[in-house]
């Protein structure tokens, strides 16, 4: 399991302010099916001030969470106080999160924003600079924003905080470019590794599975078996709470087959076999 606070878990276990409200004057819905994680949150406002605040989350203990204690923090808030709160302050008001869901605490706080906006009939903003991310539609202006706030100096960090990166991979190189170039850096020229054996192929997937994979599946109870490698195919079992996850093809296909891409090879297409 993910090691969150005695305040998370509380706020996962009773959750503040679940529900909806009919005739909202706001409504602020972010996510992506992708990805698992929805958040709708509802508001009514009178004399500038949200005098009640509802939400509906499908995700993770973190997304429940963190839509619980923004209900709470913007409760009774004027307008303007509900939208100086942050991301940071969502996180410290629960204690802290866990690097890899801190992405949670931006759809609180862009979830909330949009419902204000929705309330005050502002038009929705338009989608500033270029997608780089188009698995989770991350555009390079948002990867830009976490690195400059955040001080990321690596892809995995830029997942952890807007979840870009964590699908197919292709958008690996431009985060890098993004990241090197906010901080300064100058990439080396990196020399085309020469094409794997067959048997190096199946050592390295069956090292970088036992390595990297099931450490992190076995958080939440699942893991991962190596059944076999046919040319790029790999076929693998889902085994624990993975085997009966609504989300195991989405793990497998968004973390499982992008992590193998990037540590054994980008050809690598994941299959799993019952």
């Amino acid at each position: 399991m993910w090691d969150y606070t005695d305040r998370v878990k509380d706020h996962f276990l009773n959750p503040r302010n679940v529900g909806t409200i009919e005739d909202a004057d706001g409504v602020g819905e972010v996510g992506n099916p992708v990805c698992g994680d929805m958040m709708s949150f509802y508001i009514n406002v009178k004399d500038n001030k949200i005098a009640d605040i509802k939400f509906k989350t499908f995700g993770c203990v973190a997304a429940i969470a963190v839509s619980s204690m923004v209900t709470e923090m913007a409760m009774g808030k004027t307008l303007d106080e509900a939208k100086k709160i942050t991301k940071k302050s969502v996180a410290e008001s629960l204690d802290g999160l866990p690097k890899e869901k801190m992405h949670c605490s931006v759809m609180g706080r862009d979830a909330l924003e949009k419902a204000i906006s929705c309330y005050l009939d502002e038009p929705e903003k338009e989608v500033e600079g270029e997608i780089v991310c188009e698995c989770f539609g991350v555009t390079d202006r948002e990867i830009e924003r976490v690195v400059r706030e955040n001080h990321v100096s690596t892809i995995e960090g830029v997942t952890d905080y807007v979840k870009a990166g964590g699908g197919c991979s292709n958008c690996h190189e431009r985060i890098q470019e993004i990241i090197d170039t906010i901080l300064g850096k100058e990439r080396p020229v990196q020399k085309k590794a020469p094409a794997l054996t067959n048997l190096q192929k199946i050592k390295l997937i069956e090292e970088s599975i036992e390595r990297e994979i099931n450490p992190t599946l076995k958080k939440d109870a699942g893991r991962l078996e190596l059944i076999d490698v046919d040319g790029n195919r790999v076929l693998v079992r889902m085994g624990g709470s993975c085997a009966s996850c609504v989300k195991s093809p989405v793990t497998l296909k968004h973390y499982v087959e992008s992590k193998l891409r990037e540590l054994v090879s980008p050809d690598l297409v994941v299959e799993e076999v019952q």
